[in-house]
């Protein structure tokens, strides 16, 4: 807001990567997209749509630029109004990818793109079909008439005759933007949750942005993306922060085992007035002088063996819950607070101990969704992603509620200072509640065991 009252605005051309299922090629292109517009020389700004950790960490090394996530629901409308914004005032485009199908969800990538008045650009894999490829594509672009469709880029197409009879399918309202050939050397690694972390594979993936910003560039994708107009985004209110955790440092565990981290629940910690500090459970022997623990979600299950093997730092950490100082463990941090975890290839590793219980694998087999976190600090907007489970565990000390269904959700697990979980949590949908779980205002809760 502007010191006369008027809401501050800024300009900035943005495209929104939608599809009409997951498993089209999205992030593919967003990565390769970001990377040739970065290598002309333009500043770009990406968003992923959704709850998701993985993209982000691939189409931030894309983009040089850091990656946020924006959900109307998990985030709040004002939330992701403002990231737009800022984005807005200091880069060239802006880029966000959609997840699953365009309006799949609730609220839907279709929801969030015409919120903000933002046109979307329809990937499709087009292997397998020609004339329908335009029709599928002329249906989702007129489903709902509060949204703008920029164009169709058809992914996988196989010759020059295949792109034609898509092209000539297509109303003179959809424009095809750009016929991808298929190419083996674009494609990003995956494993059993979705994409490979990027810190794993960062020369691959170097390799495969530069190829695909050539694979978008020969298809002349960059001329079509420089039709685009610009969009107006405005400042929202941004509610005062109050520094309650002023003095308070947080250890916070991050390595491959524990990486699922939103910078936005980082910044939120630091306007609380906390000191973060990372440390690795699979490397450090060593936990730092801290006032409370953070061990997030990630794999621990492909490092189970390694964590396992760590027994100086196991001590450390349980001598450190035995204070009674807060502890939050969310999915893989969860796993790693229980007595054990079974691993995908069924072996059993000693975990922490911190909580009753044993944590193991399931295959293909998961549970994902949205839903809130419902604590005695305040309810914080959450989701869950796992494909494990657990079990022999104490009584709850709540359950998730579920964005849409009136089943139970995730178990809350309390233990002296310990609040475990499957759930991730979004921190700055409740910054006040946040700050309590991390020792605001409380007092230390010294466990004799």
């Amino acid at each position: 807001m502007r010191a006369d009252g008027e809401q501050a605005v800024a300009l900035c051309p943005a495209l929104f990567l939608t599809a009409p299922a997951s498993g089209q090629g999205k992030t593919t292109i967003t990565a390769a997209l970001a990377r040739l517009l970065t290598r002309q020389g333009k500043k770009v700004r990406v968003f992923k749509t959704g709850p998701d950790y993985l993209d982000p960490q691939i189409l931030a090394q894309a983009s040089n630029a850091p990656v946020e996530q924006l959900d109307l629901w998990m985030a709040g409308e004002a939330y992701c109004q403002q990231m737009l914004y800022w984005a807005a005032t200091e880069c060239d485009l802006i880029l966000i990818e959609g997840a699953m199908g365009m309006f799949d969800g609730d609220p839907s990538s279709a929801d969030l793109a015409a919120r903000f008045g933002i046109p979307m650009a329809i990937v499709m894999d087009v292997k397998g079909m020609a004339q329908t490829a335009a029709a599928v594509a002329t249906g989702l672009a007129n489903y709902r008439s509060d949204i703008n469709v920029f164009g169709l880029i058809a992914n996988n197409c196989g010759t020059e005759r295949h792109a034609e009879l898509i092209r000539n399918a297509l109303p003179p309202s959809l424009a095809l933007l750009a016929t991808l050939k298929r190419s083996e050397t674009v494609a990003l690694p995956e494993r059993h949750l979705g994409l490979v972390q990027a810190e794993e594979v960062r020369d691959e993936l170097e390799l495969r942005f530069a190829a695909g910003a050539d694979w978008l560039e020969e298809a002349g994708l960059l001329a079509a993306i420089t039709q685009l107009t610009p969009v107006t985004f405005t400042a929202a209110p941004v509610p005062a922060i109050e520094p309650s955790l002023q003095g308070v440092t947080i250890g916070i565990a991050r390595d491959s085992a524990f990486s699922f981290i939103y910078d936005a629940n980082l910044r939120l910690l630091r306007k609380l007035g906390a000191q973060v500090i990372f440390f690795s459970p699979l490397h450090d022997a060593i936990l730092p002088e801290v006032d409370a623990l953070w061990l997030p979600g990630g794999y621990p299950e492909l490092h189970a063996a390694t964590l396992a093997d760590n027994t100086d730092l196991h001590r450390q950490i349980q001598r450190f819950y035995r204070t009674g100082k807060p502890i939050l463990a969310e999915c893989g941090g969860f796993l790693y607070s229980l007595q054990t975890l079974t691993d995908l290839d069924e072996c059993q590793h000693t975990m922490l101990g911190l909580l009753d219980g044993h944590g193991a694998m399931r295959g293909k087999r998961g549970c994902q969704g949205m839903q809130t976190a419902v604590l005695p600090e305040g309810d914080i907007r959450a989701h869950a992603h796992h494909r494990s489970r657990s079990g022999d565990t104490p009584e709850p000390l709540a359950h998730g509620r579920r964005q849409h269904h009136p089943a139970p959700g995730e178990a809350i697990f309390r233990v002296g200072g310990l609040t475990a979980s499957y759930l991730h949590l979004f921190f700055p949908s409740n910054p006040g509640a946040v700050a309590q779980i991390f020792g605001a205002g409380k007092e230390k809760r010294t466990l004799n065991h």
